[in-house]
C-alpha cells in the first residue's frame, strides 16, 4: 500500500476539492447550489459546531436524517475532527433506533424533527421521556449510558435538546487553529464510520471502516472514467453505503456535481436527469423498474446519461438490466457488501453487454476471491457455485462490540465469509447468485429463489415476486411465493403452476402463493426475506 494512500483522510477531502475545483458547482438541492469552495466552508462551519458542543476525538455521532445538504456536511465534518459517524436508517422506529444508538455507544444523536408524515421528534421524546428536565449539554440516561447530547434539525429548540442553529452559532467561537489541530490529530487508520447492516437477515450489526475506503473509491473513479464533467444523481438513502460511496464520496474525489434528492422518487429523478443533464444514476432493479414505468407515462430527455450502476447477476435482475441498456444507458454491474465496502467487484465501461447484465463485476484492485463448498471448505471449480469468501484491505475492522460475530465472519487468514452464494466465471467475473441462507434445499435439490422469481416475472400478471422456503415433512422445504400483481391483473396458484409445469423442474414450482400489495423492502430496494419467512410460518404453521 503506498504512502500516498495511507495519508488520505476523509475530512481533508473537501479542502482538497476546493483547491482543485474551487468555483465549480459541487451540489444542487431543491433550487440551491454550492460551489466546492462554499461546500468546504460549510463543512468547516459544522466541524467547529461539533467541537463547540463537546464532540471529542473517536466519539460516535449518530445521524438520523433523510438526504439533506447538512448530511453531507456532517459526513465530512465528523471525519475532519476525528469523530465516528453512525448513520441511522430513516425507516427505524422507536425500538430499533434506540437499539442502534445504544449499541453503537453514540455520545451525540443528531436528528431531524420530521420528514413528511414521519415524526422523528415524537420518537425521540418517547425514547428520552424526561429530556426536558435534563442538562442539554450533559445528558444522563441509564438506558443510553454513552449519550450526552441531542441535536435537533429543522425546528425550534426543544427543552433538553440543542437546535441545529445553536450548534452552528456555538462554532463561531472555535478558532481555526483548534480546528486544524483536531484535523491533524486524525489517523487514517481510525474508524471513520460505523454503518449498520441493512436488516435483510434480522438484527443489524455495526460495521466499522477506516479512511482506507478512499483508495477503493479512487480505483473505481478511474475504472468508470468519472471526471468533473459528470453529474451524479444522489437519490438513494445516504445512510446506506451505496449512496454514501458512489454519490457523495465519488463526487468529492472526482469533482463531479451532485444533484441531491431527499429520497428516491422516479418522476422527480427523471425530471432532474433532464433539467440538470445528469450523466450517472444508481439503483437496484426495483428503482429501474419504477423509472421505466414513469418514463412510459411521460417521456423525459435522458440522453445525457452515460452509465447506470446496477448490481446484476441474479436471474431476477437480468431482464431489467437488459431493459436499462435500451431505456437509459449502459449499466455497470457490481457486487459489494457493507462489510467489504461497495462495488468490491465491478464491470468496466467497455465490458461486453453480457458481462454487464449477467455477471456481477470483475474484482477491484486489491481484492481476492474464493468460492468454497460451505460443508467441506474446499475450493469450488471455476463456474461452480458455493459460498463467496473475500480478502482485501477494505474488509471491515469488525462488528462494533461484537467480537464473537466478528470472529465467525473473518477467519484467521483474513478471509471474510460473506454468506453469499456465488461463482467465479472463466472470464474472471464474479456472479452473485443470492444469499446463502436464502437458497432452498427441496428434497436434496438446491433451488435458487432468484431463478424461480425470474421465471415468475415472465408472467404479465406479476409485477414483483419473492420466493422463500417453507418447511415440509417429506422434502425438508418447498418454495412459497409472494407476488405483487400487475395493475388490474390477477394471479393465483393455478395460473402459476400452469406457467411453470413442463418448463422448470417440478421441485422448483411454488407450492404456496400469496398475493400482497407490496413486499417488505429495505430502503435500498432489497426484499427482507426474513420477514417473509416469518410470515409464511404465521400463515401456514410450523410445517406443511
Amino acid at each position: 500500500m503506498s504512502e500516498w494512500f495511507e495519508k488520505q483522510k476523509l475530512g481533508d477531502l473537501p479542502a482538497l476539492a476546493a483547491r482543485r475545483w474551487g468555483k465549480r458547482e459541487a451540489l444542487y438541492f431543491k433550487g440551491r447550489r454550492w460551489t466546492y469552495q462554499q461546500f468546504d466552508a460549510e463543512v468547516d462551519r459544522v466541524a467547529r459546531g461539533l467541537i463547540a458542543i463537546g464532540v471529542k476525538r473517536n466519539e460516535h455521532v449518530a445521524l438520523w436524517m433523510v438526504n439533506q445538504p447538512e448530511w453531507l456536511f456532517l459526513m465530512y465534518a465528523t471525519a475532519k475532527i476525528g469523530a465516528v459517524l453512525v448513520p441511522l436508517n430513516t425507516r427505524y422506529r422507536t425500538t430499533d433506533v434506540a437499539y442502534t444508538v445504544k449499541q453503537s455507544e453514540s455520545a451525540t444523536w443528531i436528528s431531524m424533527a420530521s420528514s413528511g408524515p414521519i415524526n422523528y421528534l415524537a420518537m425521540l421524546r418517547e425514547n428520552l421521556p424526561d429530556i426536558s428536565g435534563q442538562d442539554k449539554a450533559n445528558l444522563d440516561y441509564d438506558e443510553f449510558p454513552a449519550l450526552r447530547r441531542v441535536v435537533l434539525f429543522g425546528t425550534e429548540p426543544e427543552p433538553g435538546m440543542l437546535a441545529w442553529d445553536q450548534l452552528l452559532n456555538a462554532g463561531d467561537k472555535v478558532t481555526e487553529t483548534l480546528l486544524n489541530a483536531r484535523a491533524e490529530a486524525v489517523d487514517a487508520d481510525d474508524t471513520v464510520i460505523i454503518c449498520y447492516t441493512s436488516g435483510t437477515t434480522g438484527h443489524p450489526k455495526g460495521v466499522m471502516h477506516s479512511h482506507i475506503i478512499i483508495r477503493n473509491q479512487i480505483d473505481r473513479i478511474n475504472r468508470f472514467g468519472i471526471t468533473f464533467q459528470d453529474v451524479i444523481i444522489n437519490n438513494l438513502p445516504m445512510f446506506h453505503l451505496y449512496d454514501y460511496s458512489e454519490s457523495a464520496l465519488t463526487a468529492m474525489l472526482s469533482g463531479a456535481r451532485q444533484v441531491m434528492m431527499e429520497s428516491f422518487d422516479a418522476d422527480k429523478t427523471l425530471n432532474l436527469i433532464e433539467a440538470e443533464r445528469a450523466t450517472i444514476i444508481h439503483g437496484f432493479d426495483t428503482h429501474y423498474k419504477d423509472l421505466f414505468d414513469c418514463q412510459i407515462r411521460a417521456e423525459r430527455d435522458v440522453s445525457s446519461l452515460r452509465l447506470c450502476t446496477f448490481p446484476s447477476g441474479m436471474e431476477s435482475s437480468i431482464a431489467i438490466s437488459r431493459q436499462t441498456q435500451t431505456a437509459f444507458a449502459p449499466t455497470i454491474s457490481g457486487w459489494g457488501m457493507t462489510e467489504t465496502w461497495t462495488f468490491a467487484a465491478s464491470s468496466f465501461t467497455d465490458s461486453t453487454y453480457e458481462q454487464r447484465t449477467e455477471a456481477s463485476g470483475f474484482p477491484m484492485p486489491g481484492f481476492e476471491y474464493r468460492v468454497i463448498d460451505p460443508t467441506t471448505g474446499e475450493d469450488m471449480p471455476i463456474g461452480k457455485q458455493g459460498e463467496l469468501l473475500v480478502r482485501s484491505y477494505t474488509i471491515t475492522k469488525g462488528y462494533y462490540n461484537k467480537p464473537e460475530e466478528t470472529a465467525k465472519a473473518i477467519d484467521d487468514s483474513g478471509w471474510f465469509h460473506t454468506g453469499d452464494t456465488a461463482l467465479i466465471r472463466a472470464d474472471g467475473h464474479l456472479r452473485f447468485i443470492g444469499r446463502f441462507k436464502d437458497m432452498l434445499k427441496v428434497g436434496g435439490e438446491n433451488v435458487s429463489p432468484a431463478e424461480v422469481e425470474a421465471y415468475l416475472l415472465q408472467m404479465p400478471e406479476i409485477d414483483q415476486a419473492a420466493v422463500v422456503g417453507y418447511p415440509d415433512a417429506r422434502l425438508a422445504e418447498v418454495p412459497a411465493a409472494y407476488i405483487v400483481p400487475a395493475e388490474g391483473m390477477n394471479a393465483n396458484i393455478d395460473a402459476v403452476k400452469a406457467h411453470c409445469i413442463g418448463k422448470i423442474a417440478s421441485y422448483k414450482i411454488p407450492r404456496h402463493i400469496f398475493t400482497v400489495a407490496n413486499l417488505p423492502m429495505t430502503p435500498t430496494g432489497k426484499v427482507q426475506k426474513h420477514k417473509l419467512r416469518a410470515d409464511v410460518l404465521a400463515r401456514l404453521g410450523s410445517q406443511g
